[in-house]
């Protein structure tokens, strides 16, 4: 299964472990799982850390380093198709970031693994809820 980590959850794999439910966790670390990360989440990573949301020991880029080596994943390319399709796909707001990842998810046939309760309510790409 090829996976798309939503942005929390990425962060939450590595620092917070524990708020991963047992079904999302098992699918993550399943021998078959694909994870796929958008640049969209280095993105809000970095926006987190700028605006102190996040604290970190160390530099925003160290950590996004070390985080990629210890858990390789897919980078899911942003491309004309994406930038589209963002603005087409059916969700309930118009977050920028949202609507980058679930475009993303559809375009590359990828679940989105996500908390939010807004990109659950979204249609047109599969999904695995952290609930």
């Amino acid at each position: 299964m090829k996976f798309l980590l939503d942005t929390h959850i990425w962060i939450w794999s590595h620092v917070e472990p524990e708020r991963l439910t047992p079904r999302v966790a098992a699918a993550l670390e399943a021998p078959d799982a694909e994870l796929w990360l958008s640049p969209i989440s280095i993105w809000e990573f970095l926006l987190l850390v700028e605006r102190g949301r996040l604290r970190l020991q160390g530099e925003a880029h160290e950590w996004i380093e070390e985080a990629w080596s210890r858990v390789p994943m897919q980078e899911a390319p942003l491309n004309r198709e994406i930038a589209r399709r963002s603005r087409t796909v059916a969700l309930p707001h118009q977050d920028p970031a949202d609507r980058f990842l679930a475009a993303t998810a559809q375009v590359f046939e990828l679940t989105l693994v996500t908390d939010d309760a807004m990109l659950l309510k979204g249609r047109g790409f599969k999904k695995l809820a952290n609930r």
